[in-house]
């Protein structure tokens, strides 16, 4: 059931259940019963060249992208107004380490260590990274997670929202579990990752939690060329109408993704090759 679905089930009101207890059947915050994302047309279409700009110049901060989207697009808008799209589209910039940290997440949530450093990645189920993405729609945007195997570039489990609430998230974790197992999870520390839910499930099975440094998505290098890669390929060649139209062309490109996209580094084989051969 989709996040609209839920909402809409909610919206029905059964007099003798409250709210918050529908909410919590339903596997959804009460706060996104009420969320209107702020954005109108105009904001929308500067959202889609910051993903085309971001996905390509990811170091970009929104003073760069300000006059990125002056020269390459011929939009006009104050460093403030695209500091508040990138934030929310859920795009940080990327700096070195040893630069202060800039960007705040949630300070009552428990971070956890970067485990990556060093090692040698040699099996399928080794690490699993995730990440989410902004997905353009022809007017408006839905939010994109995957869980991707970083031996095999596989994607384990993948799903759609149409906001950054933790829900969808967990449930793509759980919908890989039903897979396997991985050593060690690796992501950022965004709120949906950090979130007690989120990794009461991965201590729940004994998985090592592994969290880049704030504003180091390159820690998490395989799920960056995972998106990269489904952009270019599908998401800007389908230009998607609906997140119902996404969810369905996406699930046509995962599959062609896993089962027979050659890739150079995996020595001309596919994911799913390498995943179950083992």
């Amino acid at each position: 059931m989709t996040h609209s679905e839920r909402i809409a089930l909610v919206e029905w009101n059964n007099p003798t259940i409250s709210l918050a207890r529908q909410s919590d059947l339903l596997d959804i915050s009460r706060s996104s019963l009420y969320y209107v994302p702020r954005v109108n047309e105009e904001d929308v279409r500067i959202m889609h060249s910051i993903d085309e700009i971001y996905t390509e110049i990811p170091f970009y901060g929104s003073r760069r992208m300000k006059f990125e989207l002056r020269d390459q697009h011929g939009i006009f808008v104050c460093r403030d107004h695209v500091r508040r799209l990138m934030r929310l589209m859920g795009i940080e910039t990327i700096y070195p380490k040893r630069k202060p940290k800039t960007s705040q997440g949630d300070v009552s949530h428990k971070k956890y260590p970067y485990l990556l450093s060093g090692l040698a990645i040699a099996s399928p189920d080794q690490v699993w990274g995730s990440d989410i993405t902004y997905v353009r729609l022809e007017k408006g945007f839905c939010y994109l997670t995957a869980i991707l195997d970083w031996f095999s570039r596989y994607v384990i489990a993948w799903g759609l929202s149409e906001t950054l609430e933790s829900d969808f998230c967990i449930h793509t974790l759980r919908d890989a579990l039903l897979t396997d197992v991985p050593i060690i999870h690796n992501s950022d520390q965004g709120v949906q990752y950090t979130s007690g839910v989120y990794t009461a499930v991965l201590e729940d099975h004994h998985i090592q939690i592994s969290m880049d440094a704030r504003g180091r998505c390159f820690d998490n290098i395989f799920t960056e060329r995972l998106w990269r890669t489904v952009k270019y390929e599908n998401v800007y060649l389908q230009s998607y109408r609906t997140v119902d139209d996404a969810r369905e062309g996406l699930s046509e490109y995962f599959n062609f993704y896993n089962r027979r996209r050659k890739h150079q580094a995996l020595g001309y084989r596919t994911p799913e090759q390498l995943y179950l051969n083992r």
